[in-house]
């Protein structure tokens, strides 16, 4: 059991279980993009129909997941071409710094609403 714990611990994937792994993660986050936009749509028809109150979470799950997407890959693409001279990719801090400043007014305009909700209330 010991040297199949160690056997599964070295194993290094090869270049088509890296594409599969990939090709899998991608399929999985776009479906989980489309089930927020969906539910966020039938949040918002509910409302105009129904005149219900607004439930907020599907779209606040979808933009953090667009966030968290969207700096995960700065990140990487910055730690990519850190030591590369030949490299253009200076662009990548200047949008990770835009990024999270847009993440810090996403987090601040909920948290006003939330205070302007429970004030309401």
């Amino acid at each position: 059991m010991k040297r199949f714990l160690q056997k599964l611990r070295s194993h290094k994937p090869d270049e088509m279980e890296r594409h599969i792994l990939f090709k899998a993660q991608r399929n999985a986050y776009l479906f989980l993009v489309a089930a927020l936009v969906v539910w966020s749509f039938y949040e918002s028809w509910k409302v105009y129909v129904r005149h219900t109150r607004l439930n907020l979470l599907p779209s606040l799950l979808l933009a953090a997941a667009v966030l968290i997407q969207s700096f995960s890959q700065l990140i990487l693409t910055r730690s990519a071409v850190k030591d590369d001279e030949d490299s253009y990719e200076t662009g990548p801090l200047a949008r990770i710094i835009v990024l999270a400043c847009a993440l810090a007014g996403v987090i601040a305009a909920v948290g006003a609403a939330f205070v302007l909700l429970c004030v309401q209330v």
